[in-house]
């Protein structure tokens, strides 16, 4: 199984949001928040209900503009660049609610992804010679999330665990240098998330990974370092071991499982 690689201090972020803020109308959902997230990092965003954590995911992956602030990607000011062009410079994220084409097969949907990502178009590809590389990244993406023995299923025949598999398997097909994964453990029995924590856990080291996850055990295992927000803002950083021990984060959400004392 890969491990992680340690934090590296000395390493340029790939990632680095400063004074970011969003408001909507008259609610600030994220409110100047800086963030510096480095190569093969694996950083885990947390937080209550409300406390600004899908906002910020969605400020990072584009799908809407800050009101304050800068987000810089590999180097590059990319505040107002829209999502696909993101996409184009090696960044990858899943949703809540995973979205695939539940009637078709497990390999088409992360042929897809490939596609989309490298043409910036999803129709298919009329030759044979130029679609053979697609597919074999596609099933070996597929391989990966442990779904190769499914690669003529439908979607629609997965098990809510098998689409959460798949989803993280069309980000991976993408070979992003960051992948972002919004509450991959959502509404996953035991045994799913025991086999989701595995999964993470052997992305390669070179994959930089931020997460948003409710389960406590997920995120703590497979994190490094974690990011605390509450009403818009961080109001903790620090491994997981120190979060567990902060009695602001104590206070605020994780309760006296979670706490050392």
């Amino acid at each position: 199984m890969a491990v992680a690689a340690e934090r590296t201090e000395t390493a340029e972020p790939i990632l680095r949001l400063r004074g970011v803020g969003r408001r909507f109308g008259g609610l600030q959902a994220v409110d100047g928040v800086d963030l510096e997230i480095r190569p093969g990092e694996r950083r885990a965003l947390l937080g209550p209900n409300g406390a600004g954590k899908t906002t910020l995911f969605n400020l990072i992956a584009g799908e809407f503009p800050p009101t304050a602030g800068t987000i810089e990607l590999f180097g590059e000011d990319v505040t107002e660049t829209p999502a696909r062009l993101r996409a184009r410079l090696g960044m990858a994220r899943t949703y809540q609610q995973s979205r695939v084409f539940v009637g078709l097969s497990v390999e088409d949907n992360i042929y897809l992804s490939v596609l989309g990502v490298q043409t910036g178009h999803v129709f298919p590809l009329r030759s044979a010679k130029r679609d053979a590389p697609l597919r074999a990244k596609a099933r070996a993406a597929a391989a990966e999330v442990g779904l190769g023995g499914r690669l003529d299923s439908l979607v629609g025949e997965l098990s809510h665990g098998e689409r959460r598999q798949l989803a993280i398997g069309m980000a991976r097909a993408a070979e992003p240098r960051l992948m972002m994964l919004d509450e991959p453990a959502a509404g996953l029995s035991r045994g799913e998330r025991q086999i989701l924590t595995e999964l993470l856990l052997a992305l390669p080291s070179d994959v930089t990974l931020l997460l948003i996850e409710h389960d406590m055990d997920v995120a703590l295992r497979v994190a490094q370092w974690v990011t605390m927000m509450h009403d818009g803002r961080v109001v903790a950083e620090g491994t997981p071991a120190e979060i567990r021990a902060n009695q602001t984060v104590h206070d605020l959400y994780l309760g006296s499982r979670y706490y050392d004392e």
